[in-house]
């Protein structure tokens, strides 16, 4: 699929650097990708010493997936319509 408006960006993760073509709208959320991602590498790196980018990129990779998947669990919309429901039938029965 063509970008529509296209740019070129060039985002450093880890010790690798990355040249991409992104819309021009998305930058903004590359760049801040990549500043987390060198936070998190950061981490790791000063965490364990000498361990090599290859596993920093692993363990970063981890961290950013469990925080995902932790946002995702929070944001259940079955859990959400669950808990409204039941504000609802305390107000209606409330209103009684």
């Amino acid at each position: 699929m063509p970008l529509s408006d296209p740019l070129s960006i060039t985002l450093k993760l880890g010790n690798h650097i990355l040249p991409m073509q992104v819309e021009r709208s998305d930058e903004y959320v590359y760049r801040e990708a990549e500043k987390l991602i060198q936070s998190r590498f950061s981490y790791y790196a000063s965490k364990y010493p000498h361990q090599g980018n290859e596993l920093y990129l692993k363990m970063m990779a981890l961290d950013i997936a469990v925080r995902l998947k932790r946002m995702e669990m929070e944001q259940d919309p079955a859990e959400l319509e669950e808990a409204l429901t039941a504000l609802i039938g305390e107000v209606e029965q409330s209103l009684r």
